[in-house]
């Protein structure tokens, strides 16, 4: 895999090289989002109350060129508002062509890019992760679950009857060229050491007033891999969905862990409907997460009643109602459960 997707990268600098010169000096313009939420939870009194305020802030900057080949070279620069590590969230060079779109830096695997799961409106999602900003409960129910940002080489293919599939290729944590310093600078690169072949299919298409969305991607790192399947169904205003993910027990870990522990598995269900500016959605999700291979984990529900509303270009509104419940898989963990409300607003420029 990683001889093949470096052959691929050669290909496509040979069929850029040469017509450089004729072509536009690339000039970046700014984009990105900002959101502001307040929140509260009734959660047990063993749990701890988080925070009653939380923000997301990013600044974009993109910018590309077309070459006289037809082929677009482009860049893509996200920082971070506000973070405590990293202050680049993703940058990449993309190559857009004929032959589809090639991508180098860091960024989602193809995996992360192209998974499909249940419609949700709201600020709080029961599979996005955001829940545990709010509720004192270990993890959160998952069906796509990315490796991370780290150095990687991605490849995806022209659309074709409205099937597109992905591939990404994550070196090692101990490459020579995994950044400034070479093997001594692991500081980009959440692998555990060991490489990630991510990879993707998926159909998007739209016939007698339905729109279908289905997918099937997954990774494989170490020892072990994930997979998950999704679909959305679109008709009128109305969109239904939901997806399904298992993750093995020694993800990321080795090719030597005892088979202790059972899977970790998820999935979520979900409806929404728009109608002009207000959109609402309701979904549900469940999980049984296996963090280690004594069998420690959680059982967790989630629903969430999600709504938003457009106040204006670039302005809107949102509010996310929900109920949770995490039950200890053994005596080692703690049981939560309880309801809240997240209200605020989200800027995108």
């Amino acid at each position: 895999m990683k001889k093949i997707l470096i052959a691929t990268s050669a290909l496509v600098a040979v069929a850029v090289a040469g017509q450089a010169q004729a072509s536009e000096k690339i000039k970046l313009s700014v984009g990105g989002y900002m959101e502001q939420w307040a929140g509260t939870v009734s959660q047990d009194d063993s749990a701890s109350n988080i925070n009653a305020f939380q923000s997301d802030t990013e600044v974009y900057f993109t910018g590309s060129t077309t070459l006289d080949n037809g082929i677009e070279v482009g860049a893509v620069i996200q920082l971070e508002g506000e973070t405590s590590g990293d202050q680049i969230d993703e940058q990449y060079l993309y190559i857009n062509g004929s032959f589809g779109q090639a991508r180098m830096g860091e960024g989602d695997g193809a995996a992360a890019a192209m998974g499909i799961t249940a419609p949700a409106v709201g600020p709080v999602g029961v599979n996005d992760g955001d829940l545990t900003n709010w509720a004192d409960i270990p993890a959160m129910p998952d069906t796509v679950w990315d490796a991370g940002d780290d150095p990687k080489v991605t490849y995806y293919t022209p659309v074709m009857g409205g099937f597109r599939a992905g591939v990404s290729y994550t070196d090692s944590a101990d490459a020579k060229n995994d950044g400034p310093g070479g093997d001594t600078d692991t500081g980009q690169n959440t692998t555990g050491g060991m490489p990630v072949v991510s990879a993707g299919l998926e159909y998007n298409g739209e016939f007698d007033g339905f729109s279908l969305g289905l997918s099937a991607v997954g990774e494989h790192q170490g020892g072990g891999e994930w997979f998950s399947l999704g679909t959305n169904l679109g008709f009128g205003n109305f969109t239904v969905g939901g997806s399904y993910g298992v993750k093995a027990k020694d993800y990321g870990v080795n090719d030597n862990v005892a088979d202790k522990a059972d899977d970790t598995t998820g999935f979520d269900v979900g409806v929404a409907y728009k109608m002009d500016a207000a959109s609402i959605s309701l979904s549900y999700a469940n999980a049984d997460i296996v963090t280690n291979d004594a069998g420690d984990g959680s059982d967790v529900d989630t629903v969430d009643l999600g709504l938003a509303y457009a106040l204006g270009a670039g302005v809107d509104w949102k509010t996310s109602i929900f109920w949770f419940n995490s039950d200890a898989k053994t005596a080692a963990g703690t049981d939560n459960d309880g309801f809240g409300a997240v209200t605020g607003i989200k800027l995108s420029f």
